[in-house]
């Protein structure tokens, strides 16, 4: 049986696996809220607006090398989220992290 430690981990893993996974999460979490999950719901779902947003900017820019440096960024961003969801740890992305707690606490 899983506990609700566990239940919270498996959420916030689940969360950064592409939209469906963050979907998935969504629905496992409303279901069995924990802090954890509902902390990496909100991050997850900000790394990827934020990121969805940046890309359009820069598209419209046509800056190649300015979209790699983009893509970079999330992808750090993603990764730093990922490993703070597998060691358990509720540590806020860097730059908007914290607004994304604030901008998504109805999650």
């Amino acid at each position: 049986m899983e506990t609700t430690t566990d239940n919270g981990k498996t959420v916030a893993i689940i969360a950064y696996i592409t939209l469906v996974g963050w979907i998935i999460a969504l629905i496992m979490n409303n279901a069995n809220k924990t802090a954890l999950g509902s902390y990496h719901v909100r991050q997850a779902l900000g790394i990827i607006c934020v990121g969805v947003l940046l890309i359009i900017l820069v598209s419209f820019i046509g800056i190649s090398i300015l979209t790699w440096i983009v893509q970079l960024a999330v992808l750090v961003f993603w990764v730093l989220g990922l490993v703070s969801a597998v060691q358990g740890e509720m540590k806020p992305v860097p730059v908007f992290g914290e607004q994304f707690q604030e901008w998504f606490k109805g999650i």
